[in-house]
């Protein structure tokens, strides 16, 4: 995935870092689950899945329950998964993916990042077409494992591309056979690390240090905003 996978693992790990933050943004991913599909692990994928996700961050399994709980409560919050597009200093592309029970205050603070970074808001859909999304899958190697054997193995479930790293294995598919790998990965009883959708640059950009200072205020205010799930960027 090059250099812009590279970044985005690199600032996905800083922010991640900082567990007061990522633990609420899990518990929502885990309750906007539950509530979509139920609260059934063994019944939705996509519970499954942030459930994994928490655990491999170390979210005490208390918080996990709370948040499947939440889901259940008649006066459970409604929350909604939606998507921001804009552009940042220095023409930087930025797809922010949120899960927000207040719409309004969502938008109204994203908007006031980058106006006050001097980039603005772009109308939902200008950018999809600047990122592929990906089933990204993440697990440490088992001892004797085989990079080409797992991946005859696993291109009838719709892996495009497998590849160590740092002592970590990815495995990447289009986002419409995340299922399918999903479950030929759980049948190999390989313990998942992290698992998801993501979305990578198809023209990454270079900028200089000078610029990526100014890119980085804008990008850490809005990580650290706790309806925001996922940031993408177009840097390279």
């Amino acid at each position: 995935m090059g250099r812009a996978f590279e970044y985005r693992r690199a600032a996905k790990e800083k922010r991640w870092g900082k567990m007061s933050r990522i633990f609420p943004k899990l518990g929502r991913a885990i309750t906007v689950a539950a509530k979509e599909g139920g609260t059934d692990p063994e019944m939705n994928a996509k519970l499954r899945t942030a459930i994994q996700n928490a655990k491999a961050q170390n979210m005490p399994k208390d918080n996990i329950d709370a948040a499947i709980k939440r889901a259940e409560g008649k006066d459970a919050d409604d929350y909604l998964e939606i998507n921001y597009e804009g552009k940042g200093p220095h023409g930087v592309l930025v797809f922010i993916e949120c899960a927000t029970d207040n719409v309004n205050r969502t938008v109204a603070n994203v908007k006031s990042y980058f106006n006050k970074s001097g980039g603005s808001l772009v109308p939902n859909g200008s950018l999809e077409f600047m990122f592929d999304r990906k089933a990204v899958f993440e697990f440490e190697p088992y001892e004797g494992m085989n990079l080409e054997e797992m991946e005859l193995e696993l291109i009838d479930a719709g892996l495009e591309e497998i590849e160590e790293s740092n002592g970590i294995v990815y495995v990447y598919g289009d986002y419409t056979n995340f299922g399918s790998l999903n479950e030929a990965l759980e049948e190999k009883k390989i313990e998942l690390k992290n698992a998801g959708l993501q979305r990578f640059p198809t023209s990454p950009v270079s900028f200089t240090p000078e610029q990526m200072e100014e890119i980085e205020k804008l990008l850490n205010k809005i990580e650290d905003d706790d309806d925001v799930q996922e940031v993408y960027t177009n840097i390279g």
